[in-house]
């Protein structure tokens, strides 16, 4: 486990240590320029001048590496606690990429309530290039370890997961995973971000985000970020990396306004069924709440359209609130039957609280219920 602050907050884990500064500083040095910029520049360039034929000065095309994304990637893997750390287009080109280390007839296990996207990439996508899936609720370690075959390379976990919010035990995974040697564990930490928790210091082969949540905080990015500490698979991801997906540098530019300041939250809470595990692994919670409104689809959709301050759109982890009915949003490609299973029914609201004065969000939400039970 990294070093943290010996203060506490609420019974979590104390905060790591050095975060600020690291988001701040981590990659960013101004002595890497010759211009000595406090800002790291944005580099456009899509080709760099080669002394001699095949002898470069680190950089030869910009879909290869970048000056801009070095210092993005840098700054992630402080913030993660790694070695390495590779950004993509998109938190589905990261996912994409980690599934492209295994070939035919491997089988990947998958929590069973995990974002929209990822169901619909194993389910639709993967599965017809020969990959067998399992979707498994992983928050009881008995039927992960059960589902686990010869074939079993990888074990994709997302925790708290979309959005149920369930928890999963890391290192609990971690344990029963690593004694079958190769299998991959790989840790969705989205909802988290590394400010909250740190996945590889609980046994995580792989740490990979949809930046465009908390990690970048401004919904203004599309991005993906995968941190790891292994050198093998590191060259394996920076190779498919270089042949599939390159991010542009002008995108690199935002992470470091990592926004992270919200005041309601969910698994934080005594009544979250998961509460311990969360203040063992976690040095504190996000502002993702899900709830279920009474009523069916009409009242659903009434408190959503009559929402003010939350807008009713996709995605979370900005500065700004959202609210969205996953059922028919973000969850949509998932079979009726496993939404069912999963809970995620036309009721179940989720919101992603931001930045705004509680007051007014709690105002808000009040109106809008009054507007849908009349």
């Amino acid at each position: 486990m990294p070093k943290q602050n010996a203060t506490s907050r609420h019974g979590f884990l104390p905060t790591f240590q050095h975060f600020a500064t690291q988001a701040i500083h981590a990659g960013q040095e101004p002595e890497q320029w010759t211009s000595r910029a406090v800002v790291p520049p944005i580099s456009l360039s899509t080709t760099f001048k080669q002394g001699a034929p095949g002898r470069h000065a680190g950089f030869e095309y910009s879909r290869s590496g970048n000056p801009t994304r070095n210092c993005l990637e840098q700054a992630t893997a402080a913030l993660d606690g790694a070695k390495y750390s590779l950004a993509f287009s998109s938190g589905l080109a990261a996912t994409m990429t980690i599934t492209h280390l295994l070939k035919a007839g491997d089988h990947i296990i998958c929590m069973d309530d995990v974002y929209g996207g990822t169901n619909r990439y194993f389910r639709k996508v993967a599965s017809e290039f020969g990959l067998k899936i399992s979707f498994v609720d992983c928050s009881k370690t008995k039927l992960l370890e059960a589902a686990i075959t010869p074939e079993t390379k990888l074990v994709w976990l997302e925790t708290p997961t979309n959005p149920s919010l369930k928890v999963t035990d890391i290192e609990a995974c971690a344990h029963i995973v690593h004694k079958h040697g190769d299998i991959i564990l790989v840790v969705d930490n989205t909802f988290m971000s590394a400010y909250f928790q740190r996945p590889l210091a609980l046994g995580a082969d792989i740490c990979m985000y949809s930046a465009t949540k908390y990690m970048n905080g401004h919904s203004d990015v599309v991005m993906g970020l995968v941190s790891l500490n292994s050198e093998h698979l590191h060259k394996r991801l920076r190779f498919l990396q270089n042949c599939k997906c390159e991010l542009f540098p002008q995108r690199c530019t935002h992470e470091s306004a990592v926004r992270l300041l919200s005041r309601l939250v969910v698994a934080g809470l005594p009544s979250h069924p998961q509460h311990e595990l969360v203040k063992r692994q976690c040095t504190g919670c996000p502002g993702m709440i899900t709830f279920y409104i009474k009523g069916a689809l009409q009242q659903a959709e009434a408190f959503l359209q009559n929402l003010k301050l939350f807008a009713l759109a996709e995605s979370l982890g900005g500065y700004e609130s959202l609210a969205e009915l996953p059922a028919v949003m973000t969850h949509a490609s998932v079979p009726e039957n496993d939404r069912a299973s999963l809970g995620i029914s036309d009721t179940l609201i989720r919101l992603s609280v931001g930045l705004e004065d509680e007051s007014d969000l709690l105002e808000d939400l009040d109106q809008a219920l009054k507007a849908a039970h009349p």
